[in-house]
């Protein structure tokens, strides 16, 4: 077994070196943010742990004793290459592509769409979007932020919401032709109902909002029942006239506008959380995170199909 490395305290070296290289207590303070008490207190406790004089002090000046003289070069060329190594480390992590997490059906159905705008306004910026289970580790996984409708928010996570999504039915115009016209809320129990496993409460919380209390229990719906595990999975199923699903407008637009879907009712409900942007709060001033925050924010306000905002 490696014997343990007996060391001085940090702040005590620190200190000491500051010192050294300034050729004073108060220079050495003003670089550190501490008080020039706290300079000589350290150096002091240094030279209590080593039984050396580092300086000589004589009035307002100080000068290196032959301890300090052998000491000071070491620590010098030690934090000068602590220095070195962490700022390649930072260019490296800044020269990486920005890791976001998402859901695959924000990636495909809006985040893709834009990211060539986004690399027109940045393009030393590489962006690599993850679409795996969003329980991930970020030092685990190497993700840099996220942009979810989470559920649950962690103490270590900084969360800006952007947008609060509203879901309503949409189906095929080729399903309404097979199955005939679908004039209330309630006929939708008789009908094939997509349903989005991960949010399995959408739909029971839509017919809550449409009146239908009686039918928030899955077990009354006398339709079929078909569960996915993404919103893109539905809204396919849905555009090849499978069945009819819950959707927010960003998803959608260009297929409601283009006829490829049709909204069934202007009844709405809110998804279980606002899209949010997601990072650690250690991150959270990071030029390239701010960045793309920014640049999110603002996607989000140009989309005419975001109007509902989080109020």
């Amino acid at each position: 077994m490696a014997p343990r490395r007996r060391l001085p305290s940090l702040s005590s070296l620190r200190a000491f070196e500051a010192a050294a290289r300034h050729g004073g207590f108060r220079v050495a303070a003003e670089e550190l943010n501490v008080t020039h008490s706290a300079i000589s207190h350290q150096v002091k406790a240094l030279e209590a742990y080593l039984g050396e004089t580092l300086f000589d002090r004589g009035g307002r000046a100080i000068a290196l004793t032959e301890a300090g003289r052998i000491l000071f070069p070491v620590l010098r060329d030690s934090f000068d290459n602590i220095v070195a190594a962490t700022e390649l480390l930072r260019r490296r992590k800044a020269n990486a592509p920005l890791a976001i997490q998402t859901y695959v059906t924000i990636a495909s159905r809006w985040l893709l769409p834009r990211l060539a705008d986004y690399h027109k306004l940045h393009p030393s910026v590489q962006v690599a979007l993850m679409t795996s289970d969003p329980g991930w580790d970020y030092t685990r996984d190497g993700v840099d932020a996220a942009l979810i409708f989470p559920t649950e928010r962690h103490p270590d996570l900084d969360y800006t919401e952007l947008y609060l999504g509203q879901l309503f039915p949409v189906c095929a115009p080729s399903y309404l032709e097979r199955h005939g016209p679908i004039e209330t809320p309630e006929a939708l129990l008789d009908e094939t109902l997509l349903s989005v496993f991960p949010a399995d409460g959408d739909w029971s919380r839509w017919f809550s909002a449409a009146g239908i209390e009686e039918a928030a229990q899955p077990e009354r719906w006398s339709g079929q029942r078909v569960s996915v595990d993404n919103y893109l999975l539905s809204i396919e199923a849905a555009l090849a006239g499978d069945g009819i699903t819950l959707t927010v407008l960003p998803f959608v637009d260009k297929d409601l506008e283009a006829g490829r879907l049709v909204q069934l009712f202007d009844i709405t409900v809110s998804q279980p959380g606002a899209w949010c942007f997601v990072c650690p709060k250690d991150r959270r001033g990071e030029p390239k995170l701010e960045q793309f925050l920014e640049w999110l924010q603002n996607a989000v306000k140009a989309d005419s199909s975001m109007m509902a905002d989080l109020s």
